[in-house]
């Protein structure tokens, strides 16, 4: 299960007077479980952005994220299809992979402004690729890889830019346990 930690030397958010929350991700199971506990908060109408390295655990949160959802079909990166698209119940869910760009025009040329509406939920990997064209997010997940010898996991920043993101950062937290290991 992540750990939370409210680290007085995260960056603060615009209108905010807390410091981001921080969860420490130890495993994948504690990724898949972020990911399930965001599938219970986050719906139609947010742009949540992922951002951070290859291999951080960006596609294995949205897939944890699907499966809270009910989804049992595949779920795989869209880093070539560039968007994924999944229908659960009355939501539509897009997950997008912004990697290969090779500019961010590239955004408009392939027409993937239309996804993004009120009725879905749209998940971003890779969003600085196609900057000053994706919307703006509801909500950034910052992942980070731990440095050291005796670290593994990553380090996930939860940053709300919108009072949508807000009360999904505020719902997530108040599911997931409080614990002393600083993030």
């Amino acid at each position: 299960m992540p750990d939370l930690n409210q680290s007085p030397d995260l960056a603060l958010n615009p209108g905010q007077s807390l410091p981001a929350p921080c969860l420490f991700l130890p495993d994948e199971a504690a990724t898949q479980a972020l990911g399930a506990a965001l599938a219970q908060v986050a719906g139609a109408g947010l742009v949540i952005y992922l951002e951070g390295d290859l291999g951080a655990g960006k596609t294995t949160l949205v897939r944890a994220l699907l499966r809270a959802l009910g989804h049992t079909g595949p779920v795989k990166s869209p880093t070539y299809t560039l968007v994924e698209v999944y229908k659960l119940s009355s939501l539509y869910l897009y997950h997008f992979d912004f990697y290969r760009f090779e500019s961010p025009e590239e955004f408009v040329d392939a027409g993937l402004d239309d996804y993004f509406r009120q009725g879905a939920l749209c998940l971003v990997e890779w969003p600085d690729k196609a900057a000053g064209f994706v919307p703006k997010p509801d909500l950034v997940l910052s992942y980070r890889f731990r440095e050291g010898d005796s670290c593994d996991g990553r380090d996930v920043l939860l940053q709300p830019h919108s009072p949508g993101g807000e009360q999904c950062v505020n719902a997530l937290m108040s599911r997931l346990p409080s614990a002393a290991a600083p993030c």
